[in-house]
Protein backbone atom coordinates (compact mmCIF):
# COMPACT_ATOMS: atom_id res chain seq x y z
CA UNK A 1 0.00 0.00 0.00
CA UNK A 2 1.33 3.32 -0.81
CA UNK A 3 0.81 6.91 0.94
CA UNK A 4 1.57 9.72 -0.32
CA UNK A 5 3.35 12.63 2.27
CA UNK A 6 2.73 16.46 0.80
CA UNK A 7 4.34 18.94 2.64
CA UNK A 8 7.12 21.64 1.88
CA UNK A 9 9.09 20.84 5.14
CA UNK A 10 11.51 18.17 4.55
CA UNK A 11 11.78 17.11 7.96
CA UNK A 12 8.58 16.66 8.52
CA UNK A 13 8.54 14.64 5.05
CA UNK A 14 11.12 12.53 6.69
CA UNK A 15 9.21 12.22 10.02
CA UNK A 16 6.52 10.97 8.64
CA UNK A 17 7.66 8.62 6.10
CA UNK A 18 10.17 6.95 8.95
CA UNK A 19 7.19 6.13 10.74
CA UNK A 20 4.89 4.95 7.85
CA UNK A 21 7.98 2.88 6.71
CA UNK A 22 7.40 1.51 10.20
CA UNK A 23 4.17 0.20 9.53
CA UNK A 24 5.35 -1.32 6.47
CA UNK A 25 3.67 1.38 3.98
CA UNK A 26 5.29 2.18 0.70
CA UNK A 27 5.78 6.38 1.05
CA UNK A 28 6.32 8.74 -1.88
CA UNK A 29 6.83 12.66 -1.53
CA UNK A 30 5.54 15.48 -2.93
CA UNK A 31 6.47 19.51 -1.78
CA UNK A 32 3.36 20.89 -2.51
CA UNK A 33 -0.01 20.34 -4.09
CA UNK A 34 1.02 20.76 -7.59
CA UNK A 35 3.88 18.54 -7.44
CA UNK A 36 0.99 16.03 -5.58
CA UNK A 37 -1.39 16.43 -8.39
CA UNK A 38 1.25 15.10 -10.49
CA UNK A 39 1.97 12.08 -8.51
CA UNK A 40 -1.78 11.58 -7.86
CA UNK A 41 -2.45 11.59 -11.33
CA UNK A 42 -0.55 8.11 -11.83
CA UNK A 43 -3.55 6.29 -9.99
CA UNK A 44 -1.34 4.17 -7.73
CA UNK A 45 -1.86 6.27 -4.24
CA UNK A 46 -3.82 4.52 -1.85
CA UNK A 47 -4.14 7.31 0.58
CA UNK A 48 -2.58 11.28 1.18
CA UNK A 49 -1.59 12.82 4.07
CA UNK A 50 -1.52 16.83 2.53
CA UNK A 51 -0.34 19.41 4.68
CA UNK A 52 -2.35 23.07 3.95
CA UNK A 53 -0.07 25.83 4.10
CA UNK A 54 2.32 25.20 1.03
CA UNK A 55 4.04 27.16 -1.82
CA UNK A 56 2.64 27.29 -5.81
CA UNK A 57 -0.34 25.11 -4.20
CA UNK A 58 -2.05 25.18 -1.01
CA UNK A 59 -3.14 21.46 0.48
CA UNK A 60 -7.24 22.84 0.42
CA UNK A 61 -6.68 23.92 -3.15
CA UNK A 62 -5.16 20.79 -4.12
CA UNK A 63 -7.61 18.72 -2.37
CA UNK A 64 -10.79 20.54 -4.14
CA UNK A 65 -8.55 20.29 -7.45
CA UNK A 66 -8.29 16.33 -6.42
CA UNK A 67 -12.47 16.28 -5.63
CA UNK A 68 -13.16 17.56 -8.83
CA UNK A 69 -10.96 16.03 -11.19
CA UNK A 70 -12.62 12.63 -9.42
CA UNK A 71 -9.95 11.25 -7.45
CA UNK A 72 -11.31 9.35 -4.18
CA UNK A 73 -8.17 8.68 -2.87
CA UNK A 74 -8.53 8.80 1.01
CA UNK A 75 -7.25 12.08 2.48
CA UNK A 76 -5.75 13.11 5.96
CA UNK A 77 -5.28 17.08 6.50
CA UNK A 78 -2.31 18.42 8.50
CA UNK A 79 -2.63 22.01 9.29
CA UNK A 80 -1.64 24.51 11.80
CA UNK A 81 -4.98 25.72 11.86
CA UNK A 82 -7.13 24.32 14.37
CA UNK A 83 -10.35 26.45 14.20
CA UNK A 84 -13.33 24.78 13.71
CA UNK A 85 -14.05 27.04 10.66
CA UNK A 86 -10.68 25.52 9.44
CA UNK A 87 -11.95 22.14 10.32
CA UNK A 88 -15.28 22.58 8.57
CA UNK A 89 -13.15 24.14 5.31
CA UNK A 90 -11.10 20.81 5.41
CA UNK A 91 -14.15 17.86 5.62
CA UNK A 92 -16.52 20.12 3.03
CA UNK A 93 -12.80 20.25 0.40
CA UNK A 94 -13.58 16.23 0.76
CA UNK A 95 -10.90 15.27 3.46
CA UNK A 96 -11.46 12.11 5.36
CA UNK A 97 -9.48 13.52 8.84
CA UNK A 98 -8.03 16.54 9.77
CA UNK A 99 -5.13 16.86 12.16
CA UNK A 100 -3.21 19.68 13.70
CA UNK A 101 0.27 20.77 14.22
CA UNK A 102 1.91 19.68 16.59
CA UNK A 103 0.95 16.28 16.15
CA UNK A 104 1.78 13.42 17.67
CA UNK A 105 3.50 10.65 15.17
CA UNK A 106 1.97 7.79 16.93
CA UNK A 107 -1.73 9.40 16.91
CA UNK A 108 -0.84 10.36 13.17
CA UNK A 109 -0.80 6.29 12.30
CA UNK A 110 -3.65 5.31 14.62
CA UNK A 111 -5.41 7.67 12.30
CA UNK A 112 -3.82 6.55 8.88
CA UNK A 113 -4.77 2.77 10.31
CA UNK A 114 -8.42 4.27 10.85
CA UNK A 115 -9.00 5.83 7.05
CA UNK A 116 -7.52 2.62 6.05
CA UNK A 117 -10.39 0.80 7.89
CA UNK A 118 -13.20 2.76 7.13
CA UNK A 119 -12.15 3.74 3.34
CA UNK A 120 -10.83 0.36 1.87
CA UNK A 121 -12.07 -2.21 5.00
CA UNK A 122 -10.66 -5.18 1.87
CA UNK A 123 -7.07 -3.62 2.50
CA UNK A 124 -6.98 -3.89 6.06
CA UNK A 125 -8.87 -7.39 6.71
CA UNK A 126 -5.93 -8.50 3.88
CA UNK A 127 -3.68 -7.68 6.47
CA UNK A 128 -5.21 -9.14 9.51
CA UNK A 129 -4.65 -12.90 8.30
CA UNK A 130 -2.06 -14.15 6.62
CA UNK A 131 -1.28 -18.27 5.90
CA UNK A 132 2.35 -19.89 4.59
CA UNK A 133 1.53 -23.25 3.48
CA UNK A 134 0.70 -24.68 7.33
CA UNK A 135 1.63 -21.29 8.85
CA UNK A 136 -1.02 -18.89 10.37
CA UNK A 137 -0.57 -15.73 11.89
CA UNK A 138 -4.52 -14.26 12.82
CA UNK A 139 -3.63 -10.44 14.21
CA UNK A 140 -7.26 -9.86 15.71
CA UNK A 141 -6.97 -12.86 17.99
CA UNK A 142 -3.12 -12.77 18.49
CA UNK A 143 -2.90 -16.59 17.44
CA UNK A 144 -0.04 -18.70 15.24
CA UNK A 145 -0.87 -22.00 14.60
CA UNK A 146 1.08 -24.57 12.58
CA UNK A 147 -0.49 -27.94 11.17
CA UNK A 148 -3.00 -26.36 13.21
CA UNK A 149 -1.90 -26.51 16.30
CA UNK A 150 -1.73 -22.94 18.25
CA UNK A 151 1.88 -22.18 18.91
CA UNK A 152 2.44 -20.20 22.06
CA UNK A 153 4.58 -16.77 21.79
CA UNK A 154 5.02 -13.85 24.10
CA UNK A 155 3.04 -10.35 22.77
CA UNK A 156 6.53 -9.22 22.05
CA UNK A 157 7.15 -12.05 20.01
CA UNK A 158 4.19 -11.92 18.49
CA UNK A 159 4.62 -8.79 17.78
CA UNK A 160 8.40 -9.05 16.45
CA UNK A 161 6.89 -12.00 14.26
CA UNK A 162 3.68 -9.70 12.73
CA UNK A 163 6.51 -7.15 11.55
CA UNK A 164 8.72 -9.50 9.92
CA UNK A 165 5.87 -11.24 7.86
CA UNK A 166 4.27 -7.29 7.12
CA UNK A 167 7.21 -6.47 5.45
CA UNK A 168 7.76 -10.13 3.81
CA UNK A 169 11.29 -9.87 1.75
CA UNK A 170 12.46 -6.76 2.96
CA UNK A 171 15.82 -6.54 5.49
CA UNK A 172 15.12 -4.71 8.58
CA UNK A 173 17.79 -3.30 10.34
CA UNK A 174 17.56 -3.58 14.42
CA UNK A 175 16.71 -0.39 14.91
CA UNK A 176 14.05 -0.35 12.38
CA UNK A 177 12.65 -3.54 14.74
CA UNK A 178 13.23 -1.48 17.79
CA UNK A 179 10.87 0.96 16.90
CA UNK A 180 8.28 -0.51 15.80
CA UNK A 181 8.15 -3.76 18.17
CA UNK A 182 9.48 -1.55 20.82
CA UNK A 183 6.97 1.21 20.46
CA UNK A 184 9.60 3.91 19.11
CA UNK A 185 10.91 4.96 22.61
CA UNK A 186 12.67 2.05 23.49
CA UNK A 187 16.61 2.00 24.01
CA UNK A 188 17.77 -1.58 24.22
CA UNK A 189 20.44 -3.30 22.68
CA UNK A 190 20.67 -5.27 19.29
CA UNK A 191 21.09 -8.69 21.75
CA UNK A 192 17.41 -7.52 22.73
CA UNK A 193 16.61 -8.38 19.04
CA UNK A 194 18.47 -11.17 18.57
CA UNK A 195 17.86 -13.08 21.61
CA UNK A 196 13.85 -12.58 20.57
CA UNK A 197 14.37 -13.64 16.96
CA UNK A 198 16.35 -16.74 18.61
CA UNK A 199 13.15 -17.23 20.98
CA UNK A 200 11.29 -17.20 17.85
CA UNK A 201 12.78 -19.14 15.98
CA UNK A 202 12.55 -21.78 18.49
CA UNK A 203 8.74 -21.48 18.41
CA UNK A 204 8.35 -21.59 14.55
CA UNK A 205 9.51 -25.32 14.32
CA UNK A 206 9.48 -26.19 10.39
CA UNK A 207 8.89 -22.39 9.33
CA UNK A 208 11.98 -21.42 11.42
CA UNK A 209 14.43 -20.76 8.22
CA UNK A 210 11.51 -18.44 7.21
CA UNK A 211 13.36 -16.15 9.32
CA UNK A 212 16.18 -14.95 7.74
CA UNK A 213 20.03 -13.55 8.82
CA UNK A 214 21.13 -10.70 6.65
CA UNK A 215 24.57 -10.12 7.61
CA UNK A 216 25.12 -6.19 8.59
CA UNK A 217 22.00 -5.08 8.63
CA UNK A 218 19.17 -7.34 10.48
CA UNK A 219 16.61 -9.71 9.40
CA UNK A 220 13.84 -11.04 7.19
CA UNK A 221 10.98 -12.94 6.48
CA UNK A 222 11.26 -15.20 3.23
CA UNK A 223 8.01 -17.96 3.62
CA UNK A 224 8.98 -21.29 1.96
CA UNK A 225 8.11 -22.06 -1.59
Amino acid sequence: MKILVVDDEQRIRDLIGQYLMVEGYDVEYAKDGIDALTKISKGDIDLVILDVMMPFMDGITCLREMRSRGFKTPVIILSAKGEEYDKITGFDAGTDDYVVKPFSPKELMARVKAVINRVNPEIAESKERYIFGSLVIDVPSHSVRIDGENINLTPKEFDLLVCLVQNKGVALSRERILMKVWNYDYYGEDRTVDTHIKMLRGHLKDYRDCIVTVWGVGYKFEPKE
